[in-house]
């Protein structure tokens, strides 16, 4: 089988130190690595980013600045297609230069006659109209749309894309797999010989077939790094509310479970150093519950998205504002419990049958102690409940991928 080589310019918010992000990155990559292992298409990524030379250093890619015109243009001229995605690009409620910066590097991609691919992307939500008609053309344009959610992909259908073409498939951080040493480390000598494990039982199951099993597959309940004492519980907060409420009531919950029952409280911030200081905040607010036996700890300095993956995986809940906290909980098949500022937490949850806990506005102490001490006793029934829903969306996080390579080597 004869190999080519083609060169793939991936967009999105890279360079910034945002864990969540990273992780898409480093998703989108594996993926794409995976694909082309089984097939014929060798793919060398270009990647752009705010920050080129830690984006080189972290991922081991080719990166170049996001924001110098000739040097993205060069790129994209070289280059056999652009990927766009994924995360949330294309919406205005963090700013009007979002949606514009990321449909004038897919249209320069399309000026240059090159593909251009739509990868995993949740889009909104976009409050001004004047954005509509700019996004339909570019999209209209594309090669390959997908999105993570059924409202993002309604929200393309309003505006006139017909429905098969657009594919709804899980976030590319379902797929991300653990970092080797850590599979080496709970006993597993290969990646490729790991299934996940089956809640009911806590044995891995081994399959000859290495092509179809991947090394995030593995599933929690066998790790021997497990907390040995305590129940662990990731937090993951940022500033949202001008008071702070959402904060306060989480605090208040946190405080009023940690007086029935002794737990690990693990901070782990995903966007530094905005969510360090989030998370001191709360450290703060929390008091003495050491005094009843608790443990208070955080993660600092950690922009490694498989080593943040490694740290969720050895929580048994995760309390998550940030929606990567609450993908790499379920990828890791932790139960994830949801404060809502935006819309794609909601979409997310919904995918596991869920909900949030509350929104940064409504957000009950109370309500989240119950469930949060709910679920930690219901772990197990949790696990059983949603293990096979987990395990497909892991799988299907590869579709664009796979959509992209297939085309890639069709064209030869």
């Amino acid at each position: 089988m004869v190999t080519t080589s083609k060169k793939l310019v991936i967009s999105g918010y890279y360079g910034f130190h945002n864990s969540g992000d990273e992780a898409v990155l480093k998703s989108i990559l594996t993926a794409l690595e995976e694909e082309s292992q089984r097939s014929n298409v060798t793919i060398e990524p270009i990647v752009l980013s705010i920050d080129p030379e830690w984006t080189t250093s972290m991922h081991g890619v080719r990166s170049v600045h996001r924001m110098k015109l000739k040097e993205v243009r060069e790129a994209l001229k070289e280059s056999d297609g652009l990927i766009s995605g994924g995360g949330s690009l294309l919406q205005d409620a963090t700013g009007l230069k979002s949606i514009p910066y990321y449909l004038g590097v897919i249209k320069l991609a399309q000026w240059l006659k090159k593909p251009t691919f739509i990868y995993a992307q949740g889009i909104g939500p976009v409050n001004r109209k004047i954005f509509n008609p700019m996004i339909k053309s570019v999209f209209k344009s594309c090669t390959y749309v997908s999105v993570r959610d059924e409202q993002s992909a309604d929200y393309l259908r309003r505006l006139g894309l017909k429905w098969n073409q657009i594919h709804v498939v899980p976030d590319p951080v379902m797929g991300l797999p653990l970092p080797d040493k850590a599979l080496v480390d709970r006993g597993y000598e290969s990646s490729a010989s790991v299934d996940h494990v089956p809640a009911e039982t806590g044995v891995p199951a081994v399959t000859n077939d290495a092509a179809q099993v991947s090394q995030q597959q593995v599933h929690t309940e066998a790790a021997v790094d497990k907390h040995a004492k305590l129940p662990v519980i990731g937090v993951s907060v940022r500033f949202w509310e001008e008071d702070r409420k959402e904060l306060t009531a989480i605090a208040a919950g946190l405080k009023k479970l940690a007086a029935k029952k002794a737990v690990h409280l693990r901070f782990m911030p995903f966007h530094l150093p905005e969510d360090v200081q989030a998370s001191r905040f709360m450290m703060e607010m929390l008091g003495d519950v050491t005094s009843k036996g608790c443990e208070v700890s955080i993660t600092e300095d950690l922009t490694d998205p498989q080593q943040m993956l490694e740290e969720v995986s050895r929580c048994d809940l995760m309390i998550g504002m940030r929606l990567h906290s609450l993908i790499y909980a379920a990828s890791q098949y932790v139960p994830p419990v949801g404060i809502s500022y935006d819309p794609k937490i909601d979409q997310f949850l919904l995918r596991l049958d869920s909900e949030p806990a509350g929104s940064t506005t409504t957000l009950d102490g109370d309500k989240l102690a119950v469930t949060v001490a709910k679920l930690l006793d219901q772990r197990s029934q949790w696990l059983k409940e949603h293990e096979d829903q987990i395990t497909s969306l892991k799988q299907e996080a590869r579709e664009p991928a796979k959509q992209i390579i297939t085309y890639l080597g069709r064209k030869g």
